[in-house]
């Protein structure tokens, strides 16, 4: 299942700088080593490391009068991880659709967010026990520590985290958006339970088997 590029925390140093180097033009290794006084295999093993985080892709090769060369380059979407103006642009955006819109019109555009989010994703396969568990993985990927817990009636995802913490800020219309999210994917209703207060924590609610058709993609606020 693919995400978006996340900013890896060992991205500094020699690494930032092949990556500043790569914003501005696609490069082969040499010519890397060659801008930052490096050698060709340590250059290579940084670009190995770019490659695994999700950052950096081999881009074709260059030609010339010896051999051809790899060309590397960005991978396509990398630069919003470098930008800092997503989540302040979100927490106003936020903000302003509070103050012109009535709650219930809110909850409805956070919910619509959601499910044209879960249409840039697969799926998941298997039962329900293994789709949440999926379910789960994939909220790890996008940053959420958490762990699934089995209910009478269902399961609930506990984040040790907030996913949206810094656009939230008390707003549980925005945790509607993760809800539909994860209720398109699971394809049954799913609550949202978060925490809200100084250290925001995500939780979910996932209807039980019974409530599993199958294919339904309805979601159950509950209030």
């Amino acid at each position: 299942m693919a995400v978006p590029p996340q900013r890896p925390g060992s991205l500094k140093g020699t690494r930032e700088r092949i990556v500043t180097l790569l914003r501005r033009s696609r490069l082969t290794a040499n010519e890397i080593a060659a801008r930052l006084g490096l050698t060709h295999n340590a250059v290579r093993g940084h670009l190995a490391a770019l490659q695994r985080e999700g950052l950096v892709r081999e881009g074709g090769l260059q030609r010339s009068a010896s051999r051809p060369a790899v060309v590397y380059e960005l991978i396509p979407g990398a630069e919003a991880v470098f930008s800092r103006a997503y989540i302040p642009f979100v927490a106003h955006l936020v903000r302003v659709l509070q103050e012109r819109l009535q709650s219930r019109e809110l909850d409805e555009v956070m919910h619509t967010v959601g499910r044209r989010l879960a249409a840039e994703w697969p799926r998941l396969r298997g039962d329900l026990p293994q789709r949440v568990e999926a379910a789960s993985t994939f909220l790890e990927e996008l940053g959420v520590l958490n762990e699934v817990d089995r209910l009478d009636d269902g399961f609930v995802i506990r984040g040790y985290g907030c996913l949206l913490a810094e656009a939230v800020h008390g707003r549980p219309e925005v945790c509607r958006a993760v809800e539909s999210l994860l209720a398109e994917l699971l394809e049954v209703p799913v609550r949202e339970c978060c925490e809200r207060g100084e250290r925001p924590r995500c939780c979910f609610e996932v209807a039980g088997a019974a409530d599993d058709a199958g294919g339904g993609t309805t979601h159950r606020v509950g209030r």
